[in-house]
């Protein structure tokens, strides 16, 4: 019997791999002479391949954004399902939408779990550190392949959101739209910081072996667990904890046991999802990962001044924040804003009311959805009218706050 799902589904998908041979150069000096990239597809592409969209992943996330595998577990979709599928705001019935697994990622495309082709052992370490902008260039080529000149949105949430600025200003004339969400235009000091602490956890576990841990059988499990305790830490907000967790003691707990087991359902919460993410991610994946995150810096090539970057950009920008975030605080996505109107762009920003912290991108917020709802809906009919220009459509998207400007 066929699987049944909800009619606004994506519904069943499956992975594609692209295979490239031509040698991509990496901002690092290095190059990969061949690699991979996996990918997956929702809805159709039109006759004018007008209507693609591109979803960036963030740290942790891979190419599985929407829709089920078959045999898969029925209760775990893709990570911003809630978004992707017919009648949700990214409608398939009116986009193709693409996502892919970034290099040095470890759900199927080139990165430290691939085989390395100059000693058949697996890249581990010695896989090059990547930027956004590597990634961004191949996105492109990936793009070539599947024929698509332009994209009539990118979107992306945190990483993803830098992603989509660095498209924006890379290749200015092949994005219509970019959709930045709960992201930043560089690191500060104390979010590298984090980042530091994490690469110190793994680093320092003795099953990590100088990153050659496959060649032992053995996972760093208890460093990548602390590694991602912290993150999470900084992903959830501190009103959304306290009314999740409180300071309630786990289910059976009634006094203090005056030892380090796990009491507080906090720490059980948060030894949980450390435990998890071991069992789906590579360590050296996240030191990669992490790496990538700290040298995002569009402004360094420009004088430092992000404005000038964006003079680049040819693109319409949503930009939205949420405010109990302050891993990327909205604070950080005003300085984008502000920087998009000095330079001329056109640019609608929204601070959304949220206790789900940085994490709250990847939630169902009835106002954030019908944000995008309402966005995508005018990229949808400028795609539709086979305009070849963005749309001068002036109407406002709701939100919370807003800052407008118009390009020359």
């Amino acid at each position: 019997m066929a699987a049944q799902f909800p009619p606004d589904s994506a519904g069943l998908v499956i992975p594609q791999t692209a295979y490239f041979t031509e040698p991509l150069a990496l901002d690092c000096g290095r190059a990969l002479a061949g690699y991979e990239i996996v990918y997956e597809t929702y809805g159709t592409l039109n006759a004018s391949s007008s209507n693609a969209i591109l979803i960036c992943h963030a740290l942790s996330g891979d190419h599985h954004v929407a829709g089920f595998y078959e045999g898969g577990d029925p209760s775990k979709p893709g990570w911003w399902d809630n978004c992707i599928g017919p009648g949700k705001p990214i409608d398939t019935r009116e986009f193709f939408v693409v996502c892919c697994n970034n290099l040095g990622g470890c759900k199927g495309s080139t990165g430290p779990t691939s085989i390395n082709p100059e000693n058949r052992k697996p890249y581990g370490p010695d896989f090059p550190i990547v930027t956004v902008k590597d990634w961004v260039r191949s996105q492109a080529r990936l793009a070539d392949r599947l024929g698509i000149q332009q994209w009539a949105a990118i979107i992306g949430g945190s990483l993803g959101g830098m992603q989509a600025m660095q498209w924006a200003i890379t290749f200015p004339e092949r994005v219509r739209h970019a959709l930045v969400i709960a992201a930043a235009p560089r690191l500060s000091a104390q979010n590298i910081a984090f980042n530091e602490v994490a690469r110190q956890a793994i680093l320092s576990d003795p099953d990590f072996h100088h990153g050659h841990y496959y060649e032992f059988g053995v996972v760093p499990r208890r460093g990548l667990m602390i590694a991602r305790m912290l993150g999470h830490i900084t992903y959830l907000s501190d009103e959304g904890m306290r009314a999740k967790f409180g300071r309630e003691l786990r289910e059976g707990t009634l006094i203090f046991n005056f030892n380090f087991d796990t009491e507080f359902q906090v720490e059980s919460y948060l030894r949980h999802q450390g435990k998890a993410f071991v069992d789906r991610f590579d360590a050296n994946t996240y030191l990669l990962m992490t790496k990538t995150l700290d040298y995002f810096d569009p402004a360094a090539d420009f004088d430092q001044d992000l404005a000038i970057a964006f003079h680049r950009a040819q693109a319409q920008f949503l930009i939205i924040s949420f405010t109990s975030d302050w891993r990327f605080a909205p604070a950080r996505s005003r300085e984008i804003a502000r920087a998009l109107v000095r330079a001329n762009r056109e640019v609608s920003y929204a601070e959304i009311t949220s206790e789900y912290g940085h994490d709250a991108f990847l939630m169902p917020i009835p106002l954030y959805h019908e944000m995008l709802r309402s966005y995508l809906a005018r990229v949808a009919r400028e795609v539709n009218s086979q305009t070849d220009t963005p749309s001068q459509d002036t109407s406002r998207t709701p939100a919370a706050s807003e800052v407008h400007a118009h390009a020359a």
